[in-house]
């Protein structure tokens, strides 16, 4: 996959959404994860982090958000249910990217999404879990940023020359 990606939430409050934001970040390749104003509760995630991400991904858990440090040239995508949000489906992911996700029952502050450099929803009838929005975030981008076949127009998965094409250009 092109670039690096990382994930996380302002302000989340529940240990079990943050360990399975950890496990998810880890599962899909994230260079970091991240809070920002994390509920001191929140952060007793060693219960919920079953794949311990924290000891394969870096984790930094900011105070506040003029303390948030990201890398050079890396854009900040709020993922966040407004008006004037690019749905996801029809959102390029920058190559350097830092993902972040509002808290439980609530959404990304106005600082935050100030700070931005992009805000995108996924497009749902009404919000999903906080958790369940970082899967969804990073399943997006690896469909987008991996290099994977077209989708084929039958039902069914690609035929084996795609397979072996895209296999090749993985190598």
């Amino acid at each position: 996959m092109k670039g690096y990606f990382g994930i996380g939430a302002e302000e989340i409050s529940k240990a079990m959404n943050l360990g399975a934001i950890l496990r998810t970040a880890h599962a899909f390749g994230a260079s970091f994860a991240f809070t920002v104003n994390a509920h001191h509760k929140a952060q007793k995630v060693f219960d919920s982090d079953t794949s311990r991400s924290l000891k394969n991904v870096p984790y930094y858990g900011w105070d506040r958000l003029d303390e948030m440090r990201l890398p050079a040239g890396c854009s900040l995508v709020g993922i966040e249910l407004t008006d004037d949000a690019v749905d996801l489906p029809s959102f390029r992911h920058p190559r350097a990217a830092a993902y972040v996700l509002g808290r439980e029952r609530g959404s990304l502050s106005e600082a935050m999404q100030a700070k931005c450099d992009h805000i995108v929803r996924i497009p749902t009838r009404f919000c999903v879990n906080v958790s369940v929005a970082a899967a969804i975030t990073l399943y997006d981008r690896t469909l987008c940023m991996g290099g994977y076949p077209e989708r084929p127009v039958m039902p069914g998965g690609p035929g084996l020359d795609a397979i072996e094409a895209w296999e090749s250009r993985r190598r």
